[in-house]
């Protein structure tokens, strides 16, 4: 066994190939099993990563270790000053809106998202759907295309970093319905802003969001409906998930991830 320690973020190549170009999966269907049985050390990002990977591979769970990922420290809540200044330059001037931040590929299921947000937007007359977040590469992902756009979906595509947690803080939700994550830094970065989160009740999702998040079935287009729809008219429940994420994104720091990745390193190399 090599003195190497490698970081599996996920295995969506073996438990979901269908979502993939059949090359990438392939590849990694491939290279996944043998690298996690040759290195010393496997980190994670999740419990539920960990578990995939050893329930796939065979190997033994002292072996992987999961370390959770960082929110970066410009994450935090924005000023309104701020926010319309943000609003103006993405072309959103004096738009209320709902949020969701993801690459458009398959397993981020923006598509029964669409589907929801068909059943409420006459319901919600004031209120836009943002999408940011470019279209996933061909080589890697399966088709792509979504059919068509119900009223008032603005698809802004990739936002630069610096512009993001003002989108965030600006939102009256932050929508991340995907259906399979090795983590999911969407919903923490909105909840490190301030913003009330509305997730999947899958994968490593509720290791994230905790009790700090609404969760619901991601392969439910009525559930999805039902929660945007609640988040939007509760006033008092909005103001206690943003009390609540803002508590919950502070358990998650770069300084700590980096201080456990570097423990892992030593251990490894003197076994």
């Amino acid at each position: 066994m090599e003195r190497q320690v490698v970081t599996i973020h996920d295995i969506t190549p073996l438990d979901h190939p269908e979502w993939l170009n059949p090359k990438f999966a392939r590849c990694y269907q491939f290279l996944i099993p043998r690298l996690a049985n040759k290195v010393r050390r496997i980190i994670a990002d999740s419990n539920f990563t960990k578990r995939r990977i050893c329930e796939v591979t065979s190997v033994r769970p002292d072996k992987v270790v999961v370390v959770y990922i960082g929110v970066n420290s410009r994450f935090r809540p924005k000023s309104d000053e701020v926010i319309s200044q943000t609003k103006d330059i993405l072309g959103i001037s004096d738009i209320k809106y709902v949020l969701t931040v993801a690459t458009i590929e398959p397993r981020k299921n923006l598509q029964r998202l669409l589907e929801a947000w068909d059943t409420l937007c006459l319901k919600l007359p004031d209120i836009w759907l943002i999408v940011a977040g470019a279209k996933g590469t061909d080589l890697v992902f399966r088709d792509t295309s979504l059919r068509r756009l119900p009223p008032r979906v603005c698809m802004l595509g990739h936002i630069p970093d610096e512009h993001l947690p003002a989108l965030y803080s600006g939102a009256l939700a932050s929508i991340y319905v995907s259906l399979y994550e090795g983590f999911g830094l969407p919903p923490l970065e909105a909840m490190a802003c301030g913003t009330p989160v509305l997730t999947s009740n899958v994968t490593s999702l509720p290791e994230v969001v905790g009790d700090a998040a609404l969760m619901v079935d991601p392969y439910d287009v009525e559930a999805i409906a039902e929660g945007i729809k609640r988040l939007i008219g509760d006033d008092d429940l909005r103001k206690e998930l943003s009390q609540k994420g803002l508590a919950r994104a502070k358990l998650f720091s770069w300084d700590r991830t980096a201080e456990l990745v570097w423990s892992i390193l030593k251990e490894a190399a003197s076994l």
